[in-house]
């Protein structure tokens, strides 16, 4: 999303029509929208507010949740949009007015760590943080001596060190956080963990509830599979006692209530049974989501967020997985458990992976130049011939197995390459990229990429069915089949095979965005940098793109694109952290 936006004409949507003031000023300035301006607005006419900074700070706090963070910070908001010139108010006396203003004592604003928040957001984030004080004075009791055999059993390679004792830690508090990027082993750890305490629960002649649950339909399925896949390794013991384990959505965890996303059916009156909450994916999980999540967990139950807090965060406000890490970091009482070795992909991207992580544009630009099998960096020229070059043999690899009528050859082939763009628009953009490289498809075949059914059209499922178990994220290919076309969608291990008609919402996948693939991982990546005035170019965004391959990554985009990014991070404001170094 960009920070700002461009009227179109006196009558755009976007603007207000009745602004006055500061708020007129930002408004045709694209800073704020008509709905940022109303609220403000209606809520210095009931309170009696009429300084204009005050009401300004209100619409930018009402801008800063659409944008992703959980509050506003007054002191950095100017400089996140140095590029135009605005009227800024003076920073102290914009905070003085703030906080002297009546729109404190209506309850609506809160001000906390010198950060702006509306009141929704202010109840979440306290009641995150109360929660876990809460869970961190509770303490579980193992079994010392079965637990460090069940943890060699499962775990007896000799770089496995930091997967037990995350393991044995989530053992014994009720809280654990086991952070690491790709390939670390997060959902091995996981799996180790639950084969331990189910033979803790056998052991004293009782059971263990467990709920497995990550933020979308997709990711679920993966961890399923995952553990399951892990259990397979551990052997026929631990096979068996992780063969009921199954995966769901937090959503369909917590029960949504109809016609409202942010209410569930489990809360703090009505708890979740489970004894053990493993959560996968918890950079997406927004505050709101968290803070429903922690209210239904009873404090007794164990609790595992598991994920990495350097990818992006949730498409919605807060980022609480990165809040946790950072806000815990220099406490003795850190409930974080982080695995570093890398198993997932080679050394050449790995240097570059943590050379983004770490924010060196230099190394970065040195692993990229150093190339090699592993990593390829493509920085100058039209970037139609290096992607046509990258992306065309795995279309028609696809294509033909396609239609051949052979799902899992074509879902096999699919899983080979992505093409990853950082906007879903322009040039630069996933739509722009389906119609050229639909285009060079047609060229080399007989297909006609009209009929959205098309044998070799890869799709992208965007909504949930859970009665097919059909699920946002999921990937398939449209095959031939003897009575007409057929929608193989992959599904762990397997693949199910649907009428196009049945489907819901699809897009065409030759490209897609970074944000959809977090998750998801290829043997070949190829990353299309956007320029670098681009808002959505970010460090989060180029280290989400490169942890998605496993064997090879291409990277499309001059060095001031790759400078830009690592150089811009996609900071949200929040007082979680700051909140949790305090306590």
């Amino acid at each position: 999303m960009s920070d700002t936006f461009e009227p179109v004409d006196a009558y755009d949507r976007d603007l207000a029509l009745a602004a006055t003031g500061l708020l007129d000023t930002f408004n045709g300035a694209g800073v704020l929208t008509a709905a940022d301006v109303h609220v403000a607005a209606n809520l210095g006419r009931v309170v009696g507010e009429r300084d204009e900074s005050v009401l300004l700070a209100v619409a930018l706090a009402v801008r800063a949740v659409r944008h992703g963070s959980v509050a506003l910070d007054l002191t950095a908001v100017p400089s996140s949009l140095a590029d135009l010139d605005l009227p800024w108010p003076e920073a102290p006396a914009w905070a003085a007015a703030v906080g002297a203003s009546p729109v404190l004592a209506s309850g609506v604003v809160h001000v906390e760590h010198g950060l702006v928040y509306l009141d929704r957001y202010h109840e979440q984030e306290t009641q995150v943080l109360d929660d876990l004080r809460v869970r961190g004075r509770v303490a579980h009791a193992v079994d010392r001596d079965l637990l460090d055999s069940s943890l060699a059993r499962v775990f007896p390679e000799a770089d496995s060190d930091e997967q037990r004792e995350a393991c044995r830690r989530a053992a014994t508090q009720a809280t654990t956080v086991i952070t690491g990027g790709p390939g670390t082993g997060k959902t091995t750890a996981v799996a180790g963990l639950l084969a331990a305490l189910v033979e803790q629960a056998e052991a004293r002649g009782d059971g263990l509830r467990i709920a497995l649950a990550a933020p979308t339909g997709k990711a679920a399925a993966r961890l399923q599979q995952s553990v399951r896949d892990s259990a397979v390794r551990f052997g026929g013991a631990d096979q068996a006692r992780l063969a009921d384990v199954t995966a769901m959505t937090l959503h369909r965890l917590l029960r949504q209530h109809p016609g409202n996303s942010t209410r569930f059916r489990h809360h703090r009156g009505n708890r979740l049974p489970h004894d053990l909450v493993v959560v996968d994916e918890a950079s997406m999980v927004s505050l709101t989501m968290m803070a429903r999540l922690l209210e239904a967990t009873r404090p007794e139950a164990r609790l595992v967020l598991v994920g990495d807090p350097d990818q992006l965060s949730s498409v919605d406000a807060g980022a609480v997985l990165t809040d946790l890490v950072r806000g815990y970091e220099h406490r003795t009482d850190s409930p974080v458990a982080a695995l570093t070795t890398a198993h997932r992909y080679g050394a050449a991207i790995g240097r570059l992976a943590e050379a983004l992580r770490l924010g060196d544009a230099d190394a970065a630009i040195a692993a990229l130049q150093a190339g090699g099998e592993a990593v390829e960096w493509v920085s100058d020229g039209d970037p139609a011939g290096p992607i046509r070059a990258a992306v065309l043999p795995h279309a028609l690899a696809v294509h033909d197995a396609a239609v051949a009528g052979d799902a899992t050859r074509a879902l096999a082939a699919l899983d080979r390459h992505r093409l990853l763009c950082a906007h879903r628009d322009g040039p630069f953009g996933v739509r722009h990229w389906n119609r050229r490289i639909e285009a060079w498809l047609t060229s080399e075949t007989t297909a006609s990429v009209h009929d959205p059914a098309y044998p070799g059209r890869p799709i992208l499922v965007s909504s949930n069915d859970y009665s097919l178990g059909v699920y946002n994220g999921d990937t398939g290919v449209i095959v031939a089949g003897p009575h007409g076309p057929r929608a193989a969608i992959a599904t762990g291990a397997d693949h199910l095979e649907l009428a196009p008609s049945r489907l819901g919402d699809v897009e065409t996948m030759h490209a897609m965005t970074i944000h959809k693939s977090q998750g998801s991982q290829a043997d070949e990546i190829t990353v299309l940098l956007p320029d670098e005035d681009s808002r959505l170019l970010t460090r989060e965004l180029f280290y989400t793109a490169v942890t998605r391959a496993q064997r090879r990554v291409r990277v499309i985009g001059s060095e001031s694109a790759v400078r830009a990014a690592i150089s811009r991070q996609a900071l949200r404001a929040s007082g979680l952290r700051a909140r949790l170094s305090d306590a």
